[in-house]
């Protein structure tokens, strides 16, 4: 059956602290937002002994608006475009009175009762930065960690730094990949006398209020901003330089992505379910929005309910590429111009681990190969959760690459030997490129349903190769 978590599948609320382990590997998580959290609450209900890092006072990552982390990339309107059955964790549903797609606020409330509820809040230590990771001396992996506040839980937001190094067993990457903003490069040639932001920088319609605005890009992030635009600026003009097919989050009253398949379903069957979908959207190219090269499920999906009758209404004007900027005006490829003084570069982010070296761990191009999208077959102990970009929600499969690493380091799955995991990275790899066209968003693309079954097979698959008990090989 397709992924969705209903009310009967919460689990029962965790009431006496867990204590860890002090037999099994100690472990690092660096992060604590979505992906962070999926990793401390395996760990912590299994019994790992396991530090959580977290550069903020507060949890939730992207969806905390304003996060005092500095990186998040929320907005006042971000609403979840994937339906809370199918974003929700598999043991902890969102609340039934919620939405078809929740907004970030009720996403970060989720976060919050999500930790209260299996108990493991006192885990995580805030305002501390991870700074270095490298290899020990005797294998594992030295951390160096600066903290401001030190105490796990501390949000007092201290001033005094306190640096240090701690020796773990094995570090699980959950540093988002949504918050290193990619401008173009190289720029465009002229000069532009206004402002300009990143998609990243954006939080309100009130940035936008009384402008002329110009938002460059075709993803999500592009025609919520674009919306919001047209109910608030002079005027907007959405650049758009490759067409992307647009689907409705609702079809018919109902989230969109309720009609789904199936993991064992081949690809095939569900870009036909994608083409449906597109059909039943109903085509831009009346609205001036240029016709997508590729197919549905080529690319990863863009939704928006709003975006046609913001069109329609003449409130948003649809424009190709830009050819240069000219002061307080923008010059497209074909040969048409608009007036601006703020222009919105929705370009998407870089992937970055500012914490590693270049040369022990980096992701040229965006471009990460990993096992399974979460493991280096040459950096063992070395897990990286919610690096990808699937055709879906990141919570839930965060959370199986959490509980497949966890069974790593309690010695209930083994990994394949290199040799096996770079073949089948291979595989994986050529898959993905007769999927998706070549584009660094989709470097790290998987089908949600698909890699959800990929990975509960390759956990049976674990169980069969040869035990392993105790810490994780250096």
């Amino acid at each position: 059956m397709p992924y969705n978590v209903r009310q009967k599948h919460r689990a029962p609320a965790i009431t006496e602290e867990i204590r860890p382990d002090p037999a099994l590997p100690q472990v690092c998580v660096i992060g604590a937002g979505a992906s962070g959290l999926a990793a401390a609450k395996a760990l912590y209900t299994a019994g790992v002994p396991f530090d959580c890092f977290e550069k903020g006072s507060e949890f939730g990552g992207n969806w905390l608006f304003d996060n005092p982390n500095g990186v998040s990339a929320c907005y006042e309107t971000l609403q979840i475009n994937t339906s809370c059955p199918r974003m929700a964790f598999s043991d902890f549903p969102m609340p039934a009175d919620y939405p078809h797609y929740a907004s970030h606020d009720q996403v970060y409330a989720y976060f919050r009762d999500y930790v209260d509820h299996f108990g493991f809040g006192h885990t995580i230590t805030f305002n501390t930065e991870v700074t270095h990771v490298r290899r020990g001396e005797r294998g594992g992996w030295d951390v160096d960690i600066r903290s401001s506040a030190g105490s796990a839980h501390d949000q007092t937001g201290g001033q005094s730094a306190v640096t240090e190094t701690r020796h773990y067993d094995a570090v699980m990457v959950a540093n988002g990949h949504h918050w290193d903003a990619r401008w173009p490069d190289p720029g465009y040639p002229g000069q532009f006398d206004g402002e300009q932001i990143h998609a990243h920088d954006y939080r309100s319609g009130d940035q936008l209020e009384g402008r002329d605005v110009v938002v460059v890009g075709a993803g999500n992030s592009a025609m919520d901003i674009a919306v919001e635009g047209s109910h608030r600026a002079r005027s907007v003009n959405l650049s758009i330089r490759r067409g992307q097919w647009v689907m409705k989050k609702t079809l018919f009253g109902l989230a969109a992505d309720q009609i789904a398949l199936p993991g064992w379903a081949p690809w095939w069957v569900t870009a036909a379910r994608l083409r449906i979908a597109a059909l039943l959207s109903g085509g831009l190219r009346r609205y001036g929005l240029p016709v997508p090269e590729h197919t549905p499920g080529q690319s990863h999906p863009v939704q928006s309910d709003a975006i046609r009758d913001r069109l329609g209404a003449g409130a948003i004007t649809v424009n190709p590429g830009i050819e240069r900027l000219d002061g307080d005006r923008v010059v497209f490829t074909d040969g048409s111009e608009a007036p601006a003084d703020l222009i919105v570069w929705a370009t998407g982010y870089r992937v970055k681990f500012p914490f590693f070296d270049p040369d022990l761990i980096s992701a040229e191009g965006n471009d990460l190969p990993l096992f399974k999208r979460m493991v280096h077959p040459d950096r063992p102990g070395l897990f990286f959760i919610g690096l990808l970009q699937p055709v879906g929600a990141v919570m839930p499969l965060a959370e199986a690459q959490s509980r497949l690493a966890v069974k790593s380091l309690t010695g209930e799955y083994v990994l394949p030997d290199r040799q096996e995991m770079v073949r089948r990275m291979h595989e994986d790899d050529r898959r993905n490129k007769r999927q998706f066209y070549d584009s660094p968003r989709h470097t790290m693309q998987v089908d949600f349903d698909h890699y959800l079954r990929e990975l509960d097979r390759e956990t049976r698959t674990g169980r069969q190769r040869t035990p392993r008990k105790g810490k994780v090989a250096a």
